[in-house]
């Protein structure tokens, strides 16, 4: 689900890619607003602050935000990068070499945040999983031909609603039968991701109450275990 790109994925393939990392992205998220109070990977909810506080002429906040934006936007661009090079390169797992940095990025950040003690955890912790939820956002977009998305789910509600309305024109013949198959594809798609998010955060309280910030190092371990499995199985297949 790594290594397939474009044309050659299959929707087994996407669907895989979507469940798993938006599980990831799910309890990353929710873990971040049990500490501070709002979301790293939410750049809708994080411009919206980022307004609210330059018309309040409050600055210091607003430049919080604003960082969160930026440091999300330098992850995808960092991401993006890394890929260009290596598909300049033919390296069809320099996606899951992404996901592999996006593992490290999260067991270093547990590791200081458990053992270095710095002065302020959440504003360490947000800007941190903005830039890995950057990262991690551009290589399923790019992997998946923008079909998925994992790290907010706003873009897969509304794909929700749109599958749901074309089954609903062809039960009332408006729209070919034909197609039906294609529309339930994609809903299940879709839906998969919403409820793979939904577990993903449910678990990720879970997992933070349970071992405070040690949950960011077992996410990253699991993260870098499930990209290194997609390399070597693809070894074998060749």
């Amino acid at each position: 689900m790594l290594i397939s790109t474009e044309n050659l994925r299959s929707n087994a393939a996407d669907t895989k890619l979507a469940c798993t990392l938006a599980a990831v992205a799910g309890a990353l998220n929710t873990a971040a607003f049990e500490v501070v109070g709002f979301f790293s990977a939410n750049m809708t909810g994080n411009v919206s602050s980022l307004s609210d506080h330059l018309a309040k002429a409050n600055l210091v906040p607003g430049l919080f935000f604003l960082e969160i934006v930026c440091i999300f936007i330098a992850g995808s661009a960092f991401s993006t990068l890394l890929i260009n090079a290596g598909r300049r390169k033919n390296m069809r797992a320099v996606y899951a070499f992404n996901i592999i940095i996006e593992g490290i990025g999260l067991v270093l950040l547990g590791a200081v945040e458990i053992w270095l003690n710095p002065l302020s955890h959440g504003v360490m912790l947000i800007l941190s999983l903005s830039f890995l939820m950057g990262l991690q956002n551009a290589v399923v977009t790019r992997i998946s031909n923008a079909r998925v998305r994992t790290t907010h789910i706003s873009g897969t509600s509304t794909d929700i609603g749109i599958e749901l309305a074309m089954l609903f024109d062809v039960v009332r013949r408006k729209e070919s039968p034909k197609d039906a198959p294609v529309y339930l594809e994609r809903l299940r798609l879709h839906f998969s991701t919403l409820m793979s998010f939904l577990t993903g955060g449910v678990a990720g309280i879970w997992l933070f109450h349970l071992l405070g910030y040690g949950f960011l190092i077992c996410i990253g371990i699991s993260v870098i275990m499930l990209a290194l499995h997609n390399m070597v199985h693809k070894q074998q297949d060749l």
